[in-house]
């Protein structure tokens, strides 16, 4: 049915009317305030006709029955959701399968490596280390041993002075360089 084919004037005025009447009689079972609402709401047919928004609200109403039928009654759609519905089963399941490997992957590997390595007991001094050979023995008793002692660095003071920095150790390791740099830049 078209727009043009339907009698709107007498179409509003006949469903302003009815609820006028409904307005009146729910004003006198349940207050004025319930019956001046009704006959507010009765009152709109008729303000959507004289204001000329019945072509607009009809050709919506006409677009969203039109829209939900062609979604609700056409085969591609289905075939989409289909699809869709079966893409993320294909996920989920990949996603179980992924876990169930890697869990696999984690117990084998836990079950072949060596028994945790222990905390060590805290030393009892700056210049006291773990060996590596009694973290891993399960019940062995940590070896400590001292670290090499380090020489001080010359006071900036006596440098200025000119006297020498004292030799270095033979020792030849990654700090010696570093301290090298820093002692010709004059940071101590």
């Amino acid at each position: 049915m078209s727009f043009t084919q339907i009698a709107w004037l007498p179409l509003c005025a006949g469903v302003t009317g009815v609820g006028l009447v409904l307005s009146f009689l729910l004003m006198r079972r349940r207050g004025a305030a319930a019956g001046l609402r009704a006959a507010a709401w009765s009152l709109l047919p008729v303000a959507a006709y004289l204001t000329g928004a019945l072509p607009t609200l009809w050709q919506i109403g006409t677009a969203i029955v039109g829209f939900v039928t062609g979604l609700a009654l056409n085969p591609m759609v289905w075939a989409g959701v289909g699809v869709a519905g079966l893409s993320a089963l294909l996920f989920l399941v990949s996603g179980f399968l992924r876990g169930r490997r890697l869990r696999a992957a984690a117990s084998s590997a836990s079950g072949a490596s060596p028994a945790p390595v222990a905390s060590a007991p805290a030393a009892s001094g700056r210049n006291r280390a773990v060996t590596p050979g009694a973290q891993g023995a399960p019940g062995a008793t940590a070896v400590t041993q001292p670290l090499p002692k380090r020489t001080p660095a010359p006071s900036p003071v006596s440098r200025a002075a000119g006297s020498k920095p004292a030799a270095k150790p033979a020792a030849d390791d990654d700090f010696s360089d570093i301290e090298d740099i820093l002692k010709r830049r004059g940071i101590g």
